[in-house]
């Protein structure tokens, strides 16, 4: 919390409808209190920039920057905000992306009027927020590896390659990819080859399951 008052958030959501429920939750708390709104990662990570915030609640699936990506973002902009992710995925593969990406927590949608609140506090005591499906998936997940002896490399692709994937997986033409980014043709290619080059593809289909699979693009 901050020195002198609630724990003030930025809430992030591509649907208006979405932020108006969830700032509702959250403001009728005294100790919370949503000061910043944003429609995109991208808008998160430049509210990050222009607002004093504590804690960051994202949407994981946005456009132009994934919440996933916008947690990154905002871990090296600013080391001590708190992330939460707040999804209408009950997704083992997004979950353990949001961990990876330093979030405190992961909350449902459909559930949101009952957790979110708790999850606020907890991310700012430092606390993980589990909801009750993902305490099942991480012991899986942790067994699978052990029989498996299974370990992915983190972290493998730069910020930008993992923008340009997610334009490839979303059909963006290398054109349209280049007016996006405000780079080259040529640089968006490069861009492609050395994708397929570290993640061992072939083709476009296979980059966009790799991108579902990392939790860039929605299934």
């Amino acid at each position: 919390m901050s020195a002198a008052g609630p724990i003030r958030i930025l809430l992030a959501d591509d649907h208006a409808l979405v932020r108006r429920g969830v700032r509702l939750i959250l403001d009728r708390e005294p100790d919370l209190a949503v000061v910043a709104e944003a429609g995109d990662g991208a808008e998160a990570v430049d509210m990050a920039r222009s607002h004093e915030v504590d804690l960051a609640v994202l949407d994981i699936a946005m456009p132009r920057l994934t919440g996933l990506q916008a947690a990154r973002e905002l871990a090296a902009l600013k080391p001590g905000l708190r992330v939460l992710m707040l999804t209408m995925h009950d997704n083992e593969q997004y979950f353990f992306q949001a961990l990876k990406a330093g979030a405190s927590g992961y909350v449902l949608k459909s559930v949101a009027d009952r957790d979110l609140v708790a999850a606020c506090r907890a991310a700012m005591n430092d606390e993980p927020f589990l909801y009750p499906g993902a305490v099942s998936a991480l012991i899986r997940h942790y067994l699978d590896r052990v029989r498996s002896g299974d370990e992915t490399p983190d972290q493998i692709l730069t910020p930008r390659e993992e923008e340009v994937l997610k334009l490839v997986a979303e059909g963006h033409s290398s054109k349209e990819i280049a007016a996006l980014l405000s780079i080259s043709i040529k640089t968006v290619q490069r861009h492609r080859a050395n994708l397929l080059q570290k993640l061992g593809l072939r083709d476009r289909t296979e980059l966009t399951r790799y991108a579902i699979r990392a939790g860039l693009v929605e299934p």
